[in-house]
């Protein structure tokens, strides 16, 4: 499964009944469905991502929702902790690649519409994985696109905060 930034791929982890379990009786393990609150920042303190101003996130331990350091650290947390993370790049969307840019024909690229700076446009390996290119300039029939995730080579900072687990146990 692949990763996105923030809400845009946690918000679509399963949704379960969660009963507050007292602190002292239990902290998270792999499998445990759980409801955290997160704040995300860049080394420079750029918030890129939060979900403080709405509900907690639903992820499941194990199942690979968000990228494994990240899940990593939410074991062994008890209701209402706190934690701070570090994670570097290279374990958080990887270190970035600038033979990843590379600059193509208009009629080389197979897309409907438009393209324009931001645009993302759906590709293909040879041998049938599905990958996001984003076109970072347009010059006339040129199209640069960079396949590098949008947080390649960037460190990423959470603050988090558990809200409540539903042990699977």
């Amino acid at each position: 499964m692949g990763y996105d930034i923030g809400h845009t791929q946690i918000r679509t982890a399963t949704h379960a009944s969660f009963t507050a379990i007292p602190s002292n009786m239990t902290s998270t393990k792999s499998g445990d469905s759980i409801k955290i609150h997160y704040t995300g920042t860049f080394d420079d303190g750029t918030v890129f991502d939060s979900s403080m101003s709405g509900d907690p996130i639903a992820i499941t331990i194990g199942n690979g929702e968000v990228i494994p350091s990240f899940e990593k650290a939410l074991e062994g947390m008890t209701i209402g902790e706190k934690k701070s993370i570090h994670i570097p790049a290279a374990d958080a969307y990887g270190e970035y690649h600038p033979e990843y840019v590379q600059e193509f024909d208009r009629s080389e690229i197979n897309a409907d519409g438009e393209l324009k700076v931001g645009t993302e446009i759906n590709a293909k390996t040879p041998e049938g994985h599905s990958f996001v290119l984003i076109v970072t300039a347009v010059n006339g029939d040129k199209i640069t696109v960079d396949g590098n995730h949008p947080m390649a080579g960037k460190d990423l900072n959470f603050e988090l905060e558990l809200m409540a687990i539903d042990s699977q146990a």
